[in-house]
């Protein structure tokens, strides 16, 4: 059945995407699933299918993405969504007899909805509350120190219309309205945030920091996020003001340096040993470029130039041919980025390696393959798997 999505999707799926650079766009995916997911209450085909086309890719890349995270549902679900922990602390606590009386009790299994689709029952690996187990979530809102007449009390109210009050976090809302939330939007209900609260094991570790006079110097809550230009200005000038507090280097003594020989070594050349000495190695030291990405500074320490490299420098290597010969200054740079070249990086409507080039001449040669010695399909097939 085709589905139509709303205009107010479309509106909210273009706000996504903006948010996100223009060439990098396919970052949107994860809040556009959860937008279908409110609309539909879970990722059905048209959904898939929406996401591909506002973001220019295929259908199985999203779908990829769609069928990995848990949290994108591939069939209806229910307006309520519960997940109770049944891993090994929660366990331990009594998560798994918590779980098996709400499947009695509901009448389903895991992952399956009541017949009033109210309720969608679900065991859950890990819900990150270890010390508030055994915990279950509605919605991704929890519900700690539960036993099975409490869970069953909750899932009760649930299906009696009710919206029983989370332990921790905002009042209740539906899994398409949590949707919504997940997308990237806020919760528009009256007060929808206004109850809830945190819990003691939360709590615990501010008691002690106040309990023991610990904080952090200077900390200000209120402080803005700067934005990127803002801290590469901060951090500009701090350099700058740093380099001028710094004293000015000391003259080259007049005075010659004698060498083991007798002679005079060129005036401001420090002896070898004191080099040795001060910097526990005979590597030059060298400034490390910021203008570099990280990948290229890996790439230049682990196969450094001939020309460049100290033989007996931590963790370098200068490489040699056959004959013993180092090559050239500057050979790995240029393989580098002869690499890199010939890499182009996947955009985001194509995946990497798919390239109908070498699939069309795959083709070719299999064919002539079959008219050169008369050989079948089947041997055409297996002389290209040689090749």
């Amino acid at each position: 059945m085709s589905v139509v999505f709303t205009d107010e999707t479309r509106e909210r799926a273009r706000e996504i995407i903006a948010r996100y650079p223009a060439d990098r766009s396919r970052s949107a995916l994860l809040p556009l699933l959860h937008l279908v997911q409110a609309e539909e209450g879970y990722v059905s085909p048209a959904g898939v299918a929406f996401c591909a086309e506002v973001l220019g890719l295929n259908k199985a890349q999203v779908g990829a993405v769609a069928t990995f995270y848990t949290m994108y549902k591939r069939k209806p679900t229910g307006d309520f969504l519960v997940s109770v922990c049944t891993n090994t602390m929660c366990n331990v606590l009594g998560g798994q007899e918590v779980y098996d009386t709400l499947s009695e009790h509901l009448g389903v299994g895991h992952d399956e909805t009541t017949a009033d689709g109210t309720i969608t029952l679900e065991h859950a690996e890990c819900l990150a509350a270890c010390d508030y187990g055994p915990v279950m979530t509605v919605n991704y809102d929890f519900f700690d120190g539960v036993d099975p007449s409490t869970a069953v009390g909750v899932v009760d109210e649930l299906r009696a219309g009710g919206r029983p009050m989370p332990t921790r976090g905002a009042r209740l809302c539906t899994l398409k309205e949590m949707a919504v939330q997940l997308a990237g939007f806020a919760d528009e209900r009256d007060g929808a945030v206004a109850d809830g609260g945190p819990g003691e094991p939360t709590l615990r570790g501010l008691r002690l920091a106040q309990q023991h006079g610990v904080s952090v110097p200077g900390f200000d809550p209120n402080t803005p996020i700067r934005s990127k230009a803002e801290a590469d200005k901060a951090a500009a000038e701090a350099k700058a003001k740093a380099e001028a507090a710094k004293p000015a280097p000391a003259e080259a003594s007049a005075a010659p340096v004698k060498g083991g020989d007798g002679a005079s070594a060129p005036t401001g050349v420090a002896e070898p040993a004191k080099a040795e000495a001060a910097t526990g190695s005979t590597a030059p030291d060298v400034k490390a470029p910021d203008d570099k990405s990280p990948q290229v500074r890996t790439a230049e320490t682990r196969q450094p130039d001939a020309g460049t490299a100290v033989p007996d420098a931590p963790g370098t290597k200068v490489p040699a041919d056959g004959s013993g010969t180092a090559p050239e200054a500057g050979d790995a740079r240029s393989a580098e980025a002869a690499g890199v070249a010939s890499n182009a990086p996947a955009g985001d409507g194509k995946p990497a390696g798919d390239e109908a080039g070498a699939q069309e001449r795959n083709l070719t040669e299999a064919k002539a393959g079959t008219d050169a010695d008369g050989a079948g399909p089947a041997d055409a097939n297996e002389t290209g798997a040689q090749k």
